[in-house]
């Protein structure tokens, strides 16, 4: 009796063990890293990935030899870029070239989620972003044998006040998709002085108005006449 109730105990050291390490939470790596793991869902004879910044190209993963393409003046974003940077694809398939520049494109070429990182770019196509300054809260990950369970961000408001949000997003393994969506709330949320609604502003120091002195009445003469 003894030796079952230790190898029970054992057995659910170990079962606690296993299921604590698989939902470990891991982040992401960088958005070109994420980018990088990319298996198009379509036949293609070669195909580049490249990075734009401030008018300078830099191939970041290039299948194949794609020929004659041109610098596209716009492209696609996973994550919080700067002003002037950007992604495109460029891919050649039947002797034709073609272009990933947005981000509908970028979800055609990706197809299912075949990982955990096609199922954050494809979340990304949807809105969401792979904060990589605030990865704890908006770049990481963790899974179990049926599903992939993903904390991104969200840019909710560029108006007054700037503001991020992050989700936890539940996509099953077996078919990709999104099947639930739970809001963590704010993680930024940045007033700046065009803004009226600051709570900072809408402290108004109220000036005391001068109290109005009693009128003085009219002194009676003692004297009677």
């Amino acid at each position: 009796m003894l030796k079952l109730t230790t190898k029970f105990h054992v057995f659910v050291f170990l079962f606690l063990g296993m299921l604590a390490f698989s939902q470990e939470k891991k982040q992401f790596s960088s958005v070109p890293g994420l980018l990088q793991r990319i298996v198009p869902n379509m036949k293609t004879d070669s195909w580049v990935l490249v990075h734009k910044s401030y008018g300078r190209d830099e191939v970041l993963k290039q299948v194949g030899a794609v020929k004659d393409y041109t610098s596209p003046s716009s492209g696609f974003n996973i994550g919080i870029a700067g002003e002037d940077e950007f992604y495109y694809i460029v891919y050649a398939a039947g002797g034709k070239t073609g272009y990933i520049t947005d981000l509908e494109g970028l979800k055609k070429i990706v197809g299912k989620a075949d990982d955990v990182q096609e199922a954050a770019i494809l979340a990304a196509t949807d809105g969401y972003i792979i904060d990589e300054e605030f990865k704890d809260m908006a770049g990481n990950y963790y899974e179990d044998s049926s599903n992939y369970y993903l904390d991104l961000g969200k840019l909710t408001s560029t108006e007054c006040p700037y503001q991020k949000k992050h989700y936890t997003l539940t996509v099953g393994k077996s078919s990709g998709i999104i099947t639930d969506v739970k809001d963590n709330g704010a993680y930024i949320e940045l007033y700046n002085k065009k803004c009226t609604n600051n709570p900072r502003l809408l402290k108004i120091e109220k000036k005391e108005e001068p109290k109005d002195e009693p009128k003085k009445k009219p002194s009676r003469s003692s004297s009677r006449r």
